[in-house]
This record gives structure tokens, sequence and C-alpha cells, in this order.
């Protein structure tokens, strides 16, 4: 099968503007999560908003496209490329208005403004943007969508489909249904997010976007550019139906997730240098991560969690990870556990910007519904 190279990223996250300053303040253990107060209705959060307004889904894709394309060396208009760009809630927010504006004002919605919150229709703006023919795929997998957009791009390439993809996931999770829906649960931190703490109290959500160029060896031997951040090697994916909300405390959904990636991926479990986690500071979900890592390794890998500086970002996050993790392969630095690096439930946690060999790196997300899926990226 061909290798499937990454040549360009593009992101946006409260951390900053683009996928360099990401990384420079993620090293520098910045973070971009702070108390926000977007909604009267709900008390001061720990949120990682890029504005001072909760972001629009549009905006935060069309500028992570044009860092993307940019930073990949190609021209904005890409007629023979396939689009994979997921979102876990994508325009919920915009729904929320009019469903309110119907129910205050009686006023419905022309069927237009419906139309053009679909979920679907975020993919659909970014293959239109570029002019795009080829397959276009937007993919829902709650928390785990990011990872499942870049693989299913990555097979686009690998099945003959088209030798170049754009592939990611967006979330402006930041809506009243939302942030109350995760407060009913006690989800939700009430003074930052600390992963892997023993002290952790919850989660922040955060606004974000990752787009990932992905071609094939042979697309990018026809064309001068910058070297590949990296390839992506393979995935697995499983779902362990446990529960709406909770890991399985058996954690065979992960488990298998874990082992199909590694066999997919032609990979032995002491090749892989760090795991980008999932992270997300909640007390079952970072106990189950540890658990996994520390079982599922004869010598637990490094590893971190980003979530303390850009806020989960629901849906985006595997994207968002999966950045990182290529941008920490081309910077052959390991990422801190940022806001979280006291005491720590997992014992090869990362907690502060560390120089390192890294030629493999796995990426985990995890969903509700008992979404499990692992994404292996290398060096190329």
């Amino acid at each position: 099968m061909p290798a499937v190279l990454v040549t360009g990223l593009g992101m946006v996250t409260a951390l900053g503007p683009t996928a360099a300053i990401n990384w420079s303040r993620l090293i520098a253990q910045q973070t971009g999560v702070c108390l926000r107060q977007p909604y009267a209705a709900f008390p001061p959060l720990p949120l990682g908003m890029v504005g001072k307004a909760p972001a629009q889904l549009d905006d935060l894709l069309a500028q992570a496209l044009t860092e993307a394309l940019a930073d990949a060396g190609l021209p904005p208009s890409l007629p023979d490329c396939g689009v994979v760009i997921g979102s876990s809630r994508s325009y919920q927010g915009r729904w929320e208005q009019m469903a309110m504006s119907w129910l205050t004002d009686q006023q419905s919605p022309k069927p237009e403004q419906w139309l053009g919150a679909l979920p679907s229709m975020g993919a659909i703006a970014v293959a239109q943007s570029i002019e795009a023919t080829g397959p276009v795929l937007a993919p829902m997998v709650a928390c785990a969508t990011g990872l499942t957009a870049i693989f299913q791009g990555a097979e686009l390439i690998r099945q003959g489909q088209c030798d170049r993809v754009i592939a990611g996931a967006v979330e402006a999770p930041v809506t009243p249904l939302t942030l109350a829906g995760f407060q009913q649960m006690g989800a939700l931190a009430n003074t930052g997010c600390y992963p892997f703490s023993p002290e952790r109290e919850g989660l922040a959500l955060g606004e974000g976007v990752a787009i990932l160029v992905l071609e094939s060896a042979t697309a990018l031997a026809q064309r001068s550019g910058k070297p590949p951040y990296g390839q992506i090697l393979g995935a697995g994916f499983r779902v362990d139906a446990h529960h709406r909300t909770a890991p399985d405390p058996n954690q065979i959904g992960s488990r298998l997730a874990l082992s199909a990636c590694l066999h997919h991926s032609g990979l032995r479990p002491e090749a892989v240098d760090y795991v980008h986690t999932h992270g997300t500071g909640t007390v079952l979900n970072d106990a189950h991560e540890a658990r996994l890592l520390s079982e599922g390794f004869a010598r637990p890998p490094a590893a971190s969690s980003t979530k303390g500086a850009t806020g989960h970002t629901l849906g985006a996050s595997g994207a968002i990870g999966a950045a990182f993790s290529l941008m920490a392969l081309r910077h052959q630095q390991l990422p801190p556990n940022v806001c979280g690096q006291n005491d720590s439930i997992y014992p090869a946690l990362v907690t502060r910007p560390t120089a390192a060999p890294i030629s493999v790196a796995l990426c985990l997300s995890f969903g509700f519904g008992g979404q499990n899926a692992v994404l292996a990226v290398a060096r190329p």
C-alpha cells in the first residue's frame, strides 16, 4: 500500500491561531484555558475559547485550511483532492439559536437556514473552497471523530481514490445546551483542567480545529515542498457499548483498539516512543488511560495530555492531538502535560518539554457511547 504522508498542518485553538504558535506556547507550558462567562445563565467556568465570544465553525475551518495549504505549499484550488472533515456537534450552536428564536419569537427559520446547518456542511464548505471534486466525508463519532477522519482520509489514498486529502476535525462547543449537558453530568471543572492529577476535577470545554494535508508519496514526489511531518501508519477502532458516557472498567474496547492499531501498523509495543492521551482531566477517563498504558506495555511509554492547554475540543481533540504528535516528531521533543504536572496517577507522564528521539507516536481518543480510537504516526 502507498505511504500516506502529512505535508501540511493548520490549527486554531485557545492556545493560539496557528500550528506553530500552538506548539511554541505548548512547549512554554502555557494554557489557553481561563475562567470565562459567555452566557449569563452560567457561572464563570474554565473554558478554552478562541476569542472573546463563542467561535463560529466556518471561521475556524477557513483559518485552519488557509494555513494548512500554505504550510504544504499547495494552491487554493485542488480539484482532484478528497475532503474528510468531521465534527461531533457541527453547527449545534446555530441550531440552538434558531430553536430559541422559534420558541421566543415564533419565527420559523427559513429552509436554507436549516439546510446550511446540516452536520456535513463544514466538510462541504471546505470542498467548495478548494473546488474539490473528489470524495467528501463528514464523520461524526463523538470524541473519536478527529482520529476517524484522519484514518478515513488515509484510506482514501491507500485505496487509490485520490492522491491527496484534506482531513481533520472542528468543534465550536461553547453553547448553552452543551454547557448545560456537561454540567448536569457533573463533568465540568470548576477552576481548571488538570489531566492525570490526583486532584483533577473535570474537563474544560475548548474550541478548536486541526486540518492535515495528506498526500501519497507519489503525489509529493511530483512537486517540490518541505519534508513531510510524518506518515500515517495505521489505526484501531472498537466500540465497547458499556455505557452512554462512562468507560468500560474491563477496558475491553480500548485494549482491542490499541492492539488493532499496533497490528495494523506493523508495530510492536516497544516501538512506541510517545503517546498523546485523550487526557480529559475527568476522574474516570484519566484513571482508565493510566491503567491501559501501564498494563498494555511492558514499560509504560512517555505520555501527556494537551487538554490542560487547549481545553477539551470534543470531536476535534483527536485531530489536534495528531497535529501535536506530528510536530513532536518533527522537533524531536516530548510535549508537556500542561496544568497537571504535580503528583501524577501515571508513572511516565511528561511533566516538562523534553528532547528525545521519537520515531513512533500513538494518539488516543475515547468517546461517548464506548467509542475507542488509536492512531499511529511515525517519522517519514
